[in-house]
């Protein structure tokens, strides 16, 4: 055809074009439908939860929303487990009682460039809730605050700023990043107005908060001019609203984000969108015993979820359905009516606290945690509900941050670990409203499980190796794992297999990266999870005729004919070559106990050897006792087989953690 040629529209085209046309008007309609719909029930918007797409939307103008606002106090938070933001809502309602206005915002939601002009603000004070995750990480939700941090030159003079950091006395790297935060806010010149606060979730972390606060706000009030009001009057966040006969399609039924249905999710599957993954497989692995440890195997495949041995996946569980009924029953509602909490602050970076609207059954099941201890100021609030003298008095106190309050706090309900339910049950002219409840309750948030699998091996399912907790206390009340006892319940069928929410978090927790290098391996119990995936890493090389350094498996359980987990997978590869030594103690066999450090010293020469040639050590499991004497054993080693004085066993091991040949994935 020339140029000079017309077109020739054929029926294809108007065909085409009719079509656009009509989607566009159905588009239109549906929009306008949707608009009607939300003004008959006066529902708000839905909070999709925000991406990094549209994340300086949100919040680019984080200044401008406080001017506006008259508020004049920022708590950010990095949390991973919900005590950070806990924690940072606290200290943004309690400045009220100090004339300072507050805003609650996640570091994950906000432009850090932001930051210098908060000075701008007369009487600014900025206060930073920073939980550290494993060995010195940054939460997931401040990793990109913790870059910035760490390579910005802003000038932050006239920004004044405080730190509480959250950690685990049991690990190496305590508080790091608190520590990390507080110096580089300095370095860059900002102007701390009270000392870095550090909780210990390994002693009573809720005291060390308590006590921290405390001081914190007698150095504000000097460092301002400000002066207590004397009021401690409740401040609500949200304002409840109950809604009858709304469409079902617009209420959350236990999706962490607005999900059209379970079978139409999309990637990227992360802590905000998990992905409903099929149980294809729940086996006991205890041969014996009143224990039990799960085999659970959970089918990735056509999802694009990828995951390296050594990575933790990361489960959302539900709440006993028996422990909400109690709830119910005590504080007398209705679990099937549907309702929002809606936040009575329009510039609060969450218009809701978990996704609304739901049922409180709903709430309960899926988005609130009602089986951890309550904290302190749960129960100062509740007391305002109470009707009996002694009760009431029983609540502050425990809720005053006194030195008496603190203890009895801690012999009463973190020792004896009664939930929020348990507490109610002892105190019967306590009856809180449920939606205040709801507010003050934490978010019930996904437990992390080592992976125990390789995707070399199994490239299409991730699998799991869960002791299942159940325990009593020392006054006999029973204590049920909220995650393991949920999924002990999660028993698959060919028909329908039921499905877990999960999203995978990347570990620094790796084999060596050349196979060629040997590696020593030490993992009682449950610590064998990651190792399984390491060793079915290599045994995929060995079946390919690859050549793998020298590989050793330290082990430990009570009894080989209880609680030997995967015996005869592990024989197996050592019978192919993938293990070179495979070494089990057997806790409660004999009459004296065997650990793994025993067994370390018995191997100590041939340890020394791998070491000093370049091997990698690897140590997995509990970080309260096990991993403290492994490190004792191998600086002892290094003493006896290197002739090193304690002081050079110490510094050698410390290198060998710097260059990445000796590395730790322990929980407490």
């Amino acid at each position: 055809m020339s140029s000079t040629e017309e077109p020739w529209i054929g029926p294809l085209d108007i065909l085409l074009a009719i079509a656009l046309v009509s989607v566009f008007v159905w588009y239109l309609r549906r929009r306008r439908q949707q608009a009607k719909d939300r003004e008959m029930i006066d529902l708000p918007p839905i909070r999709v939860p925000e991406t990094g797409a549209n994340k300086t939307t949100l919040t680019g103008k984080l200044v401008d929303r406080m001017k506006s606002s008259n508020k004049n106090l920022v708590v950010f938070y990095g949390s991973q487990t919900g005590t950070a933001e806990d924690f940072a809502g606290r200290l943004g309602k309690e400045g009220h009682r100090f004339g300072l206005r507050g805003l609650v915002v996640d570091l994950e939601e906000c432009d850090m460039e932001e930051l210098p002009k908060l000075p701008e603000i007369e009487n600014s004070l900025v206060l930073f809730c920073m939980a550290t995750y494993g060995e010195g990480d940054p939460t997931d939700n401040a990793q990109e605050f913790y870059d910035w941090l760490k390579d910005t030159d802003e000038d932050l003079s006239g920004l004044k700023y405080a730190v509480f950091g959250l950690g685990n006395k049991t690990y190496e790297h305590f508080n790091a990043i608190g520590r990390f935060v507080d110096a580089q806010l300095e370095k860059l010149g900002a102007e701390r107005v009270f000392e870095r606060g550090e909780g210990d979730d390994d002693a009573n972390i809720e005291e060390d908060f308590v006590t921290w606060k405390t001081n914190l706000w007698l150095a504000v009030c000097e460092k301002f001019g400000l002066e207590a009001s004397g009021e401690d009057e409740s401040l609500r966040d949200f304002r409840l609203e109950v809604y009858e006969n709304l469409d079902r399609s617009k209420v959350f039924t236990g999706e962490m984000g607005r999900l059209k249905s379970y079978n139409h999710q999309k990637p990227p599957y992360d802590a905000k969108n998990p992905y409903m993954a099929p149980l294809l497989v729940n086996t006991e692995l205890h041969k014996s015993g009143d224990r039990s440890c799960m085999h659970i195997e959970l089918d990735i495949s056509g999802t694009n979820i990828r995951y390296s041995a050594g990575d933790h996946v990361a489960i959302y569980p539900t709440n006993n359905a028996a422990i909400v009924q109690k709830l119910a029953d005590l504080l007398q509602f209705d679990l099937d009516q549907v309702f929002s909490l809606i936040s009575v602050d329009e510039q609060a970076t969450k218009k809701n606290p978990f996704p609304c609207p739901c049922s409180f059954r709903t709430a309960l099941l899926h988005y609130v945690d009602i089986t951890s201890p309550p904290r302190t100021h749960v129960l100062k609030e509740i007391a305002r509900y109470a009707s009996d003298k002694n009760e009431i008095d029983t609540l502050l106190q425990m809720g005053s941050g006194s030195e008496e309050g603190k203890s009895e706090y801690n012999e009463w309900v973190i020792k004896d670990h009664r939930s929020i339910v348990e507490v109610l049950e002892s105190m019967p002219s306590v009856r809180p409203p449920i939606d205040h409840v709801l507010e003050l309750l934490p978010r019930l948030q996904a437990r992390y499980f080592s992976i125990s699998s390789s995707p070399k091996m199994y490239p299409e399912t991730i699998h799991v190796t869960a002791a299942l907790v159940d325990y009593k206390t020392r006054i006999g009340r029973r204590v049920e794992g909220v995650a393991t006892s949920w999924l002990a319940t999660k028993r698959p069928n060919d028909h329908s297999p039921p499905k877990v929410p999960i999203f995978v978090r990347k570990s620094n927790f790796r084999p060596p990266i050349r196979a060629i290098n040997p590696v020593i391996m030490i993992g009682p119990g449950t610590g064998l999870a990651p190792f399984r995936g390491f060793i079915q890493d290599r045994s995929v090389l060995v079946k390919k005729g690859q050549k793998i350094g020298d590989t050793l498996l330290f082990f430990g359980c009570r009894r080989k004919s209880e609680d030997y987990l995967y015996e005869e997978e592990l024989n197996s590869y050592l019978e192919e070559g993938t293990l070179k030594d495979l070494q089990v103690a057997f806790s409660r066999d004999q009459d004296h106990k065997i650990y793994v450090t025993h067994l370390l010293q018995n191997c100590k020469e041939t340890v020394w050897k791998l070491v000093s040639d370049g091997g990698h050590i690897c140590v997995s499991g509990d970080a309260k006792s096990m991993a403290r004497d492994v490190h004792n054993a191998l600086v002892k080693i290094c003493q006896n087989c290197g002739k090193m004085t304690e002081a050079e066993a110490e510094t050698y091991i410390k290198t060998l953690s710097t260059k990445g040949r000796y590395s730790v994935d322990v929980w407490s």
